[in-house]
């Protein structure tokens, strides 16, 4: 399944902080959480991470480990394409 992670930080990043994502994204994958894009953004969100998970539950496990420092919304993602049940976009 493909998600979309939208995260605001609610503390500032420092090299700990950071240290602490890679861990987790580490972590992520030994769980079958394959990251496809990351990005760092500007606006409401300071990240965007899309990701493909097993199943939701995988996905809830993945954003509670990081909820003491961030905020974050996940969207369930469904390709806009032919293979769409709901058709093309």
């Amino acid at each position: 399944m493909l998600f979309i992670a939208l995260a605001k930080f609610k503390m500032k990043l420092d090299k700990e902080v950071v240290a602490q994502n890679m861990k987790n994204i580490e972590e992520d994958e030994k769980d079958n959480v394959q990251y496809k894009e990351i990005f760092w953004t500007l606006g409401k969100y300071d990240t965007v991470v899309i990701f493909d998970a097993p199943d939701e539950k995988t996905a809830m496990n993945m954003a509670l480990k990081r909820l003491d420092r961030m905020e974050i919304e996940m969207l369930v993602a469904l390709p806009a394409d032919k293979s769409n049940p709901y058709g093309p976009v």
